[in-house]
């Protein structure tokens, strides 16, 4: 198989990169195989604390691979992660999409699986899959009403037009706009912010929002107690006071 995933990790940090430049770094089975990897990756080692996903060259992705499906008949389909390696479920550590270009189709649909996006000025995000008599149904209608206003998101997938980066912006999709080429840059250095703080604490808190949208306000303290409270009573919460007291940096232990 070959190499068309790369995953490179630097001060607690993993950019897992989509090189498949040459077909807009759309999806075939292998390639959506090796991003599930990578997020594999992610979540079992003990250096990565927070993750970048970005794609080579001037397209984030333009989604499933059609001449690869249309010669083999495989979905870019992996049990337990869904569409793409990441749509179903992506990681478990924060991960930051950085968007070059167009993220059409199921590009939009993998940015949203990320946990918030970063994108270059020149960049576009739009669900087209009803012009091709199709449902974004790898996130797109799921995620998309989540994430910006609901009459907007059916508008874009109704529609199919596609929005730039200003407007995603505008929107709350994206979170910080760069110039072209810099988007990768950018996500690390918002990734390596995260990566600083306390892995358990990080991680809890990014359970916390994802799970509890849909919990009753009447309920949703008592629900988040039994995930709060280790985090509370942790080695690390120890060492972030005894940290602040000394005026240092805290040394975590994800303990």
């Amino acid at each position: 198989m070959s190499r068309t995933v790369v995953v490179d990790v630097q001060e607690g940090v993993g950019v897992i990169t989509i090189d498949r430049p040459d077909v807009r770094n759309a999806i075939d089975l292998p390639t959506a195989q090796q991003i599930a990897a990578a997020l594999d990756e992610v979540d079992e080692r003990a250096d990565i604390l927070a993750a970048v996903l970005t794609g080579a060259g001037p397209v984030f992705s333009a989604g499933m691979d059609l001449k690869a499906f249309s010669a083999t008949g495989e979905r870019p389909l992996v049990d337990g992660r869904g569409a793409f390696g990441i749509c179903e479920r992506a990681t478990e550590k924060p991960i930051i999409a950085a968007v070059e270009g167009k993220a059409l189709g199921g590009g939009t649909e993998i940015a949203l699986a990320c946990d918030f996006i970063v994108a270059a000025e020149d960049s576009q995000f739009g669900l087209p899959e009803v012009r091709r008599g199709l449902v974004a149904a790898a996130g797109g209608v799921l995620r998309l009403p989540r994430r910006i206003p609901h009459a907007v998101a059916l508008e874009m997938i109704m529609t199919g037009e596609p929005i730039d980066a200003a407007r995603a912006h505008s929107l709350g999709l994206v979170n910080h706009v760069v110039k072209p080429g810099a988007a990768c840059d950018r996500a690390v250095v918002l990734a390596r912010l995260i990566a600083a703080n306390a892995p358990m604490a990080v991680k809890t808190a990014k359970f916390l929002v994802n799970s509890s949208v849909d919990w009753p306000a009447t309920e949703m303290f008592g629900l988040q107690r039994s995930h709060v409270d280790p985090v509370r009573s942790s080695n690390d919460a120890a060492e972030g006071a005894r940290a602040f007291v000394e005026k240092r940096s805290p040394v975590w232990t994800n303990s």
